[in-house]
């Protein structure tokens, strides 16, 4: 056996994985003692640091992840298997627009609470900047206020784009959010090269058409952007109910300090939660998407 090289996996389809070593990409297959390890999670995703035989090309060891960003399917026997997206990601980066298609509060809040109960630091990116209204900044105000860095960019103009290319660099970044607020558009505008497809927003459906079919680490400003159809489905995924309420940051302080120990804090009497929100110290609208997760 040759002297093992390691890399990340960029690529991760029909039992093919390309690496990236820093020098080349390699693609790999993967040694068969490795695809009989039992697991309860997905062997090796793009993100995954691997090392391979140069000669024969073939994966002998997956490392230990940092951070997975994944979500729970039901499986047999009612226990859940773990669908991992993005092996050692670093940041979420929720992509949303001024303009077509209208900003959607709820699905920003959802995607910011995946974002949390995954711990991985969340970003929100304004595309069309060139498109701007006073309510729609109105609302990103808001989460700025909350801690959240909003980066206000177009990928038409080239407005915002170098704090945007700062934020991805050295870090392996998914970009998510409705089709058609121009995520494609944005990394072309940062990597011509990448030559993505881009598809129009469709009709008076507000909708783009999605255009990612295979799960990719694209290098990109001097880090990584993931792209995978399983991001597209942030929208529906199921948060743990009784979790939920450490995944809005604004929420935290009062935990702990209601009647209940086990409060939903949607309905009992002495809930810490509820008077913040009475109190104007929780906003309205966020405690409203929080209520509407909790109810499916």
């Amino acid at each position: 056996m040759s002297e093992l090289e390691e890399g990340t996996v960029v690529l991760a389809t029909g039992g093919f994985y390309d690496v990236d070593t820093g020098a080349e990409v390699v693609r790999c297959t993967m040694r068969g003692r490795l695809k009989r390890e039992k697991q309860k999670t997905d062997l090796c995703v793009i993100g995954d640091r691997v090392r391979f035989d140069p000669a024969d090309q073939v994966m002998e060891e997956v490392l230990p992840r940092r951070t997975v960003f994944s979500r729970r399917h039901p499986g047999r026997g009612g226990q859940y298997k773990e669908d991992v997206l993005v092996a050692n990601l670093d940041q979420l980066c929720a992509v949303f627009a001024y303009g077509e298609p209208p900003l959607r509060p709820r699905l920003l809040d959802r995607f910011l609470a995946i974002a949390e109960h995954n711990d991985l630091e969340a970003v929100v990116v304004a595309n069309k900047l060139d498109q701007e209204s006073a309510e729609t900044r109105r609302m990103l105000d808001g989460y700025e206020a909350l801690g959240y860095p909003v980066l206000h960019v177009s990928a038409a103009t080239g407005v915002g784009l170098e704090d945007f290319r700062a934020r991805l660099n050295g870090r392996i970044s998914a970009l998510s959010g409705p089709s058609g607020v121009g995520k494609s558009s944005l990394l072309n505008a940062l990597d011509a090269g990448l030559a993505l497809r881009v598809a129009a927003v469709s009709g008076s459906h507000h909708k783009g058409r999605h255009t990612t079919r295979v799960a990719t680490l694209h290098p990109v400003a001097g880090g990584y952007v993931a792209d995978t159809p399983g991001i597209r489905e942030l929208g529906a995924w199921d948060l743990p109910g009784g979790e939920l309420d450490r995944c809005f940051v604004e929420m935290r302080p009062y935990l702990g300090s209601c009647s209940f120990g086990d409060c939903t804090h949607l309905h009992e009497p002495g809930c810490a939660v509820k008077q913040a929100v009475g109190s104007g110290e929780i906003s309205p609208e966020r405690y409203e998407s929080y209520g509407r997760l909790m109810e499916g």
